[in-house]
């Protein structure tokens, strides 16, 4: 396997001294529920997933001044290294992602209050283990097989880079919006940036 390139980060304080450039885009890529819950101002939610999807077309529409968020750097990397793959390779990941930027003084839109994903998923698998576990000693020895079945789960999620519990977890009726973003309606939310005028010799 390929050794996976660095994480080009921004920290809180750096993009805090950005938000007045014109050429700043800054990209979260959290569930909508969670980018609902708390954000930044001016940010625009592309959902990891629909991200991975449609790269290269929101890439044509992005320029330099990139500044990917989640809830904590991880799946704003994901996305930094999907953008790299189709040409894209100036854009930075947020360090410590938006409960960061908040802890930095850094300013936020709050909106109903949920757990982020991936401290959901922890509660998720946390519990299933659990619970097999204890039923495994209390009800019958097969269902210590369920932990195993999480664990084979959670391993495959970090091989492929992808979480099917947090898949199923944001379809929950507490995850759900009032309106989720489409491929069709991110690209026309998000501004093209201006292409560098070629400067012609005399």
């Amino acid at each position: 396997m390929a050794p996976t390139a660095a994480v080009e980060t921004t920290t809180p304080g750096e993009l805090m001294q950005r938000l007045t450039d014109d050429n700043l885009t800054i990209i979260d890529v959290r569930t909508p529920a969670e980018f609902e819950s708390l954000h930044i101002p001016g940010s625009y939610n592309v959902p990891l997933a629909l991200l991975s999807e449609h790269t290269r077309e929101l890439a044509d529409r992005l320029g330099d001044g990139v500044v990917l968020v989640c809830q904590s750097g991880v799946r704003a990397g994901q996305a930094q290294h999907r953008l790299a793959s189709v040409g894209l390779t100036g854009a930075t990941v947020l360090a410590g992602g938006v409960s960061a930027f908040e802890s930095a003084g850094g300013e936020v839109v709050r909106g109903a209050q949920r757990w982020a994903m991936d401290r959901q998923v922890r509660m998720a698998a946390g519990s299933l283990v659990l619970a097999s576990f204890l039923g495994s000693k209390l009800i019958h020895p097969r269902l210590g097989l369920l932990a195993g079945a999480i664990g084979a789960g959670l391993t495959y999620s970090a091989l492929s880079d992808s979480c099917a519990m947090a898949a199923a977890l944001s379809r929950m009726p507490w995850n759900r919006t009032k309106a989720s973003p489409t491929a069709e309606s991110i690209v026309r939310s998000i501004p093209v940036a201006p292409q560098p005028v070629a400067v012609r010799s005399v």
